[in-house]
């Protein structure tokens, strides 16, 4: 059986108030939506729910010293109390993340420019408050959504959960359907952000905005964007490197230099006596965080006509 007293960091004779402070300090510190672990979350909920009620503690320390105590007998039953609370953690409202793809441009990721993208988001729909319409609670499960019976006695009780058929699992059914949103609780509607880019932000990165995602089971989750790194101007982002792709035709290819528009200010590039094309010039300290380098590609484009 776990310790519930240790997940909260108390000893076994701590008061109501120092579990409940205990508690409070824990939930901010791993709360997901502050960054911390979700399963950390849910076993300190779970913890502070059994020894944070005075007679839930009384039955988990008498389960403690005796584990077979009171079971069959309608007293305290762990395997019951396991699931209700396991159940009250899945019922938890939560919403899942709206992920979408927004392209950067090389250009974009090295100055950390700021960058503004429309995405379709789901709002709550406002006539019907985000319930879809009238609602009556489902009379089968009590409006919980699903039906729990118990099979077995004695030391052999097992609970098990289904979904309940006559409101497949939602808990309730509509006596008026909501005219705009036409039930689904929501309307979708197109929203503009601005965002500033990190310096060097790369291929394959995400970034999260919290609570600007979708309106699901009551709540706005968050907004999960994926970046994807472009060329732009002739310019490329490889790691932290810089590349650059420099045309020449044939005038330009007898320049003594080349003039560059890198994003920190023009440069001016002496170009080597032999013109080589599989060797890409190398100029240190030009790329991402002043420890990436700019390479130049020399390419060679002309018409023959």
């Amino acid at each position: 059986m776990e310790n519930f007293y240790q997940t909260l960091g108390v000893n076994e004779n701590a008061t109501q108030d120092e579990i409940k402070k205990a508690y409070r300090k824990l939930a901010v510190e791993h709360h997901p939506d502050k960054g911390g672990n979700e399963d950390t979350f849910k076993k300190i909920s779970q913890a502070y729910d059994t020894v944070g009620d005075e007679s839930k503690r009384k039955q988990y320390d008498n389960q403690r010293s005796n584990p077979f105590s009171n079971m069959g007998g309608g007293g305290f039953n762990p395997f019951e109390d396991m699931f209700q609370n396991s159940f009250y953690q899945q019922r938890r409202r939560t919403a899942p993340d709206k992920i979408i793809e927004v392209t950067v441009g090389a250009i974009q990721s090295y100055n950390g420019s700021e960058k503004s993208f429309t995405y379709n988001r789901k709002h709550k729909c406002e006539p019907c408050n985000g319930n879809g319409g009238e609602r009556i609670n489902c009379n089968s499960c009590g409006g919980e959504g699903f039906i729990t019976q118990r099979v077995g006695s004695g030391l052999f009780v097992q609970l098990v959960r289904q979904t309940c058929n006559s409101c497949g699992g939602k808990g309730f059914s509509y006596k008026k359907v909501c005219g705009s949103c036409n039930g689904e609780t929501t309307t979708t509607k197109p929203e503009t952000i601005t965002i500033k880019l990190p310096h060097g932000i790369d291929e394959g990165q995400f970034l999260k905005l919290q609570g600007k995602g979708d309106y699901v089971n009551g709540i706005y989750g968050n907004l999960v964007i994926k970046v994807k790194v472009t060329p732009e101007d002739n310019f490329e982002k490889s790691g932290d490197d810089l590349i650059y792709n420099a045309y020449f035709d044939l005038n330009t290819i007898r320049n003594e230099k080349l003039d560059i528009k890198h994003p920190k200010g023009t440069m001016s590039i002496k170009l080597p006596e032999e013109f080589d094309t599989e060797k890409p010039l190398r100029v240190k300290s030009k790329g991402f965080h002043n420890t990436g380098d700019l390479f130049v590609k020399l390419h060679v484009k002309f018409k023959r006509t």
